[in-house]
């Protein structure tokens, strides 16, 4: 069954709000949510294989996939739009098992990140080309881990009524199969 809702949610996710969200669902998000690509990925990874102490707590947390364009004076943030999803799949076991319930990025996961994510947590979509805009929703940033890697150091966003679809719900249903087979 292919739902699609509006439905606001306020983060970090509290543990029944996975439930409500179905593959379809347009939802608002806000609160904090975390930005990482692929090195803050890799950094994040290495130090849990370590036995390393984290920058942050991931527990019930959202990573959002993205890197923003440089800011410039005045603004929060400059446009941050969502990285290619796919290829975060080789760390996604890995930020489930530091909490993270929810992804963000764009595109479809592979097959087995889609299974992996069943029952643990959501992946959401954010809509590429419309990054400026979202950045409207953004309140805050702060690097929190990783300044040296730039724009891919691992940030804190405070974002009101951020934009996202989910694709892929706990029950393991995929937005992207459905419009697909339509």
């Amino acid at each position: 069954m292919y739902c699609v809702n509006q439905l606001s949610f306020t983060l970090p996710f509290q543990s029944d709000d996975l439930l409500q969200i179905h593959s379809g669902d347009r939802l608002l998000l806000t609160g904090t949510l975390y930005v990482a690509r692929d090195e803050a990925h890799r950094r994040l990874v290495d130090l849990k294989r370590a036995g390393k102490p984290l920058p942050i707590d991931l527990q019930n947390q959202v990573i959002y996939y993205a890197g923003p364009a440089p800011t410039k004076p005045g603004q929060v943030i400059n446009s941050i739009g969502p990285t290619t999803a796919k290829r975060m799949d080789k760390y996604t076991a890995d930020m489930l098992e530091l909490g993270a319930v929810g992804i963000i990025g764009k595109g479809e996961r592979g097959t087995e990140t889609r299974k992996l994510l069943k029952g643990k947590g959501i992946y959401m979509a954010a809509l590429g080309g419309v990054s400026a805009k979202q950045a409207r929703c953004i309140i805050k940033q702060e690097i929190v881990a990783f300044e040296e890697i730039g724009m891919e150091a691992l940030r804190r966003l405070s974002v009101v009524n951020f934009p996202v679809i989910c694709i892929n719900d706990l029950e393991g249903r995929d937005a992207y199969e459905f419009v697909l087979s339509s």
